[in-house]
């Protein structure tokens, strides 16, 4: 195991700059997710830190070894991409090992550290068999076993999961937590689900444009967004941003629609302001409490109800935890927990307070 340490990388292609600058330290053995929209550069740096991409500027240690000039097959990591790109011809073991027959391994050791990783994805069963003969999770865990054989320093996942369907990923997700757990390997991971990232990270690194706009645990960005980007990306639905401006001497937020909402204490903000609060921190409220909004579109799952509302020109989401009777084009009061509100400086988007 090692730690990956990123030093104000950069990439360009030509005079167009990708990576601008970015820094990411990787503790030894820990789970850390670059997530970000399509675009912003987290699959180029995967592939920089894997040798797959030169290093236009900046520095990349692999265990306190700069590793920029050296080639891939000598940086000691393994990389599971979105493609399994297995051999079809190959049995599954033949596939496991086909790293270890490359480095000349002995016979006795590549079978070994082929059951051993089979045992390990429940696999055992299966190393006689071809990929055809596989389900879609199988073979995904069969690219994973390729890597796990090699006892590499470094793990690098580049979205490895998005061609599996909803409940296959769900279940992958925890067997992938599993396998981390077990071997405590170093592992950086690419995805532009913030659902994986949530479920999965010990740390994630969220990107836009080529630079890092956040870094920390999952539960930390969630409760304090640096800025509106984080607010809005990470949380599934995504946080209501409300333009407005502070009132009652910084207690309150009046937003375009005309409507009043709350702020626990005083900001010491003062003029155009975002106000966030996420849909699950709104609630119906009685008559005369809250504000008033009409329903657009609802949403129920069984457990809760997804309610969009429109106040003033601005569409509000709202998770209820109970079944309502709320059809579209009917008016609701919505109530705020003025406690789980954010606040966001209207020009800059950086949080304030």
């Amino acid at each position: 195991m090692a730690s990956v340490d990123i030093q104000d990388v950069r990439k360009f292609y030509g005079q167009l700059e990708t990576i601008k600058g970015v820094t990411v330290d990787v503790p030894d053995g820990a789970f850390v997710v670059l997530v970000g929209p399509s675009g912003c550069g987290k699959s180029t740096l995967l592939r920089m830190i894997a040798g797959l991409e030169d290093i236009s500027g900046g520095t990349i240690s692999i265990g306190g070894r700069v590793i920029n000039d050296v080639e891939p097959k000598h940086r000691d990591i393994a990389m599971v991409f979105q493609n399994y790109a297995l051999y079809p011809h190959m049995t599954i073991a033949e596939n496991m090992g086909f790293s270890l027959r490359l480095a000349k391994r002995p016979k006795d050791e590549i079978d070994r550290r082929v059951r051993e990783a089979a045992d390990i994805l429940g696999l055992a069963d299966y190393l006689e068999r071809y990929p055809r003969q596989l389900s879609g999770g199988q073979r995904q865990r069969v690219a994973m076993g390729r890597a796990i054989v090699r006892n590499p320093q470094v793990f690098l996942f580049d979205e490895p999961l998005s061609n599996l369907d909803a409940k296959l990923r769900v279940q992958m997700r925890a067997e992938l937590k599993d396998i981390h757990a077990r071997l405590k390997t170093t592992t950086v991971y690419v995805t532009h689900d913030q659902i994986e990232a949530m479920t999965m990270a010990d740390r994630i690194v969220v990107m836009r444009d080529g630079i890092v706009e956040q870094v920390g645990a999952p539960l930390d960005l969630y409760d304090r967004p640096n800025n509106t980007f984080v607010a809005s990306f990470i949380g599934s639905p995504s946080m209501n941003l409300l333009p407005g401006l502070l009132t009652n001497g910084g207690k309150g937020v009046r937003v375009e629609s005309g409507a009043e909402l709350p702020l626990e204490g005083t900001s010491p903000a003062a003029g155009k302001v975002i106000y966030g609060i996420r849909p699950e921190h709104l609630h119906l409220a009685a008559d005369g409490e809250g504000f008033e909004a009409v329903a657009t579109n609802v949403e129920p799952t069984g457990s809760e109800t997804l309610v969009q509302v429109r106040v003033g020109e601005q569409i509000v989401s709202a998770q209820l935890r109970d079944r309502v009777h709320i059809r579209a084009g009917d008016t609701v009061r919505l109530g705020v927990q003025a406690a789980k509100a954010h606040l966001f400086d209207a020009e800059t988007s950086q949080r304030l307070g």
